[in-house]
């Protein structure tokens, strides 16, 4: 990674971490509902969505003052949702990023509570922009298609559903793509409606994203399986006990590692369609691919 790119991730990942708890801290609000809220946005994580969409608005070189409320109300979506994946109802589990999850420390009722709260208020910061009101709507449009039915909840439900099955890769993508890289996509797809940038180049940028997404997603079932637990910072061989269908399950370690090589070929392939300067997405690419947490 080049010092361009670790200097940006570590500016902007200290801006985020700085604005995301001062947005819930301004709510008069029920203390424990805030602290339970603020808990899990504090926990750390790679801050991946927002540099997605900070890293597009760069590449068309956009100030990152337009990006900042959009991508901490897709960071709180992301983290509702990792309170709710948590929960013994999902995937049952007690550490996320080394730290107890959200229901071990306040209690089920008010995980979902806080998870519902952080939801709930992405909508109202992303409705309180000051941009265009066509643009605004159709953000919010986007936003909500990925985080939604058609998007992040439905490939949630789909993943539930195919647990104790055997499932092809084609029917493993179509989970994926919908649980984890439709709000990895809408991040990139903010970043170019708040740019302005032509139809065409956003349909580029999709695709991309499509392919970072699935990506994204057999790196986290390799590491499941080849993680360590201190690094990762939750217990590897959940998918194992869970009993899901994986990428190592169904294709082998070569074979996953393989397909994660195709999927970052493809995002690259249509990153460089586009007419942006790519040179930090193509390094979250990379990162991505390499990751070991």
């Amino acid at each position: 990674m080049t010092e361009t790119f670790l200097t940006f991730i570590e500016k902007e990942k200290e801006e985020l971490d700085r604005r995301l708890p001062a947005l819930i801290d301004s709510l008069n609000i029920s203390n424990t509902l805030k602290q339970s809220m603020t808990y899990s946005l504090k926990a750390g994580g790679k801050r991946l969505r927002p540099m997605l969409l900070l890293a597009t608005l760069s590449g068309y070189n956009k100030p990152l003052d337009l990006g900042y409320d959009v991508a901490a109300a897709i960071e709180m979506i992301h983290t509702y949702s990792l309170i709710h994946d948590d929960l013994p109802a999902m995937d049952d589990d007690d550490l996320r990023r080394g730290k107890p999850t959200n229901h071990k420390v306040y209690g089920e009722a008010m995980a979902i509570l806080a998870g519902d709260g952080l939801l709930t208020y992405s909508f109202q910061c992303l409705s309180s922009l000051h941009l265009d009101s066509e643009m605004k709507v159709n953000l919010i449009f986007e936003i909500a298609k990925a985080a939604g039915p058609l998007g992040m909840v439905g490939g949630q439900v789909a993943d539930i559903e195919g647990e104790n099955k055997e499932l092809n890769v084609d029917q493993l993508e179509e989970i994926h793509n919908r649980k984890t890289g439709e709000l990895l996509g809408v991040s990139v797809v903010a970043g170019a409606i708040l740019a302005g940038v032509s139809d065409g180049e956003r349909h580029s940028l999709k695709l991309f994203a499509k392919h970072l997404g699935i990506a994204f997603q057999i790196k986290d079932d390799i590491l499941d399986v080849e993680g360590d637990q201190q690094i990762i910072g939750k217990p590897v061989g959940s998918d194992e006990q869970n009993n899901k269908s994986t990428y190592p399950k169904i294709l082998g370690m070569d074979g996953a590692k393989e397909k994660l090589s195709y999927h970052i070929e493809h995002a690259k392939k249509y990153l460089y369609e586009t007419s942006m300067n790519h040179t930090l997405l193509e390094e979250l690419t990379n990162y991505i691919e390499s990751r070991s947490r």
